[in-house]
């Protein structure tokens, strides 16, 4: 008899159960002797939510990338210790993102998802700009069409009682930029981002995280469509 596929239908208790005891935990030892658990409750349904949030998303977003593997849609639990102090080997966070472009993850803008308890966080938008993109990016504030559009976005955004806008700034307006700029603020950004943080709701333990989490996504999109379209073209300028 043939299995049925499986499908999404939330997140176990115990995947925060086994992060915040991670958190306490964070050794080799406890976690190969809980792997088993990692696997179960978060690998496994990390990898179901992708494939089932990854469909709602293309209903606005329809070059999203959901892609169910580690190092992809999926963040590796692993810490790169190398170059750090802090010698923990282990992330105490699930971490997912979905993004839109042709670049690499980690330079077009995404959708992100970031489980650490107590917390939940959904953002969207680009954490960091690259080096590569600087220029574009404040060329498209400083246009006269898409750089008022970026200014409502944020606007709006700025103005709602769920979300928050958010991006490290440089302390000075770019050389060759008017410092009565009327965009100022937005051109000494390092990145661009909205987000919302919440307690974790009880939709993390049922198939309607898939719907929660894309409506607020979708009041995202402007924002990350903005960026999205930036980058598009920056790589058109670039064949």
């Amino acid at each position: 008899m043939a299995t049925k596929p499986m499908i999404f239908q939330g997140f176990p208790k115990d995947c925060v159960t086994f992060f915040e005891e991670l958190t306490e935990n964070n050794d080799r030892d406890w976690f190969e002797a809980n792997k088993p658990r990692y696997e179960e409750s978060v690998l496994t349904p990390s990898r179901l939510f992708v494939s089932a949030v990854g469909e709602s998303l293309r209903a606005f977003s329809p070059d999203v990338v959901a892609d169910p593997r580690v190092n992809r849609s999926l963040f590796r639990i692993y810490r790169d210790t190398r170059f750090s102090k802090d010698k923990r080997p282990y992330k105490t966070n699930m971490a997912l993102v979905f993004w839109e472009g042709e670049g690499k993850r980690m330079a077009c803008s995404s959708y992100y998802m970031h489980v650490e308890p107590p917390n939940l966080l959904l953002a969207a938008g680009l954490y960091q700009l690259p080096k590569h993109l600087i220029d574009t990016y404040r060329d498209a504030v400083d246009d006269p069409e898409t750089g008022p559009a970026l200014s409502r976005i944020v606007a709006r955004l700025d103005a709602s009682d769920t979300y928050q806008v958010g991006g490290d700034n440089y302390k000075r307006v770019p050389r060759g930029y008017d410092k009565e700029h009327p965009r100022t603020e937005l051109l000494k950004r390092k990145g661009l981002y909205t987000w919302l943080e919440v307690p974790i709701p009880d939709a993390l333990f049922g198939e309607e995280l898939v719907e929660w989490c894309t409506a607020h996504w979708k009041a995202m999109e402007p924002l990350h469509a903005w960026m999205r379209d930036m980058t598009a073209e920056y790589e058109e300028d670039d064949e």
